[in-house]
């Protein structure tokens, strides 16, 4: 029973590292029906930069709120210079450009840091909790992770919901020629849109990094498992990412802890084809009803 509870503890700080992938995929889906491929090798960017902030500064917040920054400028000059010439072409136009775009990134990066592996460091302790004589199963760093993640969930979710921009946003993703008769100024909601998603794919770049290594493809399997958890949830739906990064983390947690380590990835991948046969949409979107 006491090992039960540490890998759901375990799971669950894993679930949020993919849950912030998956809602950075969910945003901008929304907001342009487009797959970002790149967003883990943004992630692994902005996580040099906040590294190499540490480094110089000796502040792990420095480095925090740099890589955020850098994730929040990052996604709107992609948006800008490399999405926005591919609106109103062929999607598959959009698919490749952002493939581009992770090489670029990961090729950039391994000549500017080099492929060597770094470590990187935690914000809190990684030294496991306990109650009592009953050892948890995570550190204190984890349930940081887990707050941070869950707080950036809500404060996207009440922006979307009871705010100006977010309400505009939704508007220009669900209709943007209608959008625009009402004065929404949508390409500017665009890149709202991926520069909201560039911060959270920084959040989960500099929250994982301290429990793996970092390095050019570092982000790679991450990303997978953070798409695996947006098709979970639903690509439309921002709570159902946050559910899918859960019921991921925890469900590869018991399969790593009961069935070994080699088979997580192969659950994950399992994982996702049986959600894209049975339910395309997601299990927390809508079901589409039919016409007759």
């Amino acid at each position: 029973m006491e090992e039960f509870g540490q890998l759901t503890l375990g799971g669950i700080s894993v679930g949020m590292i993919y849950a912030a992938i998956a809602l950075s995929l969910v945003l901008i889906w929304r907001a342009t029906r487009i797959l970002n491929y790149a967003q883990g090798g943004m992630a692994m960017f902005t996580t040099y930069v906040a590294l190499l902030v540490i480094k110089h500064t000796g502040s792990y917040w420095a480095g925090f709120a740099v890589a955020l920054a850098a994730g929040l400028v990052l996604g709107a000059v992609i948006e800008r210079l490399v999405i926005r010439p591919a609106e109103n072409k062929p999607p598959l136009n959009a698919i490749i450009i952002t493939i581009g775009l992770l090489v670029f990134l990961e090729g950039l990066a391994g000549i500017i840091y080099g492929g060597q592996f770094r470590s990187f460091p935690a914000a809190f302790s990684i030294d496991g909790l306990h109650i009592g004589s009953v050892a948890l199963g995570i550190s204190a760093n984890d349930v940081f992770v887990a707050l941070a993640v869950l707080a950036a969930a809500l404060l996207l979710g009440a922006g979307f919901r009871y705010t100006s921009a977010g309400l505009q946003m939704r508007a220009a993703a669900f209709s943007p020629p209608v959008a625009r008769l009402l004065g929404v100024r949508v390409g500017r909601m665009l890149t709202l849109g991926w520069a909201l998603a560039g911060l959270i794919g920084a959040l989960a770049g500099v929250l994982v990094s301290p429990s793996t290594f970092l390095y050019p493809n570092s982000m790679d399997s991450i990303f997978v498992l953070g798409f695996t958890a947006a098709v979970i949830g639903g690509l439309d739906s921002p709570v159902g990412a946050v559910a899918g990064g859960l019921i991921l983390g925890v469900a590869l947690s018991y399969v790593g802890g009961y069935l070994g380590s080699d088979l997580v990835n192969l659950f994950g991948l399992a994982a996702l084809t049986l959600v894209l046969m049975v339910r395309p949409s997601g299990l927390f979107s809508p079901a589409a009803t039919r016409q007759v």
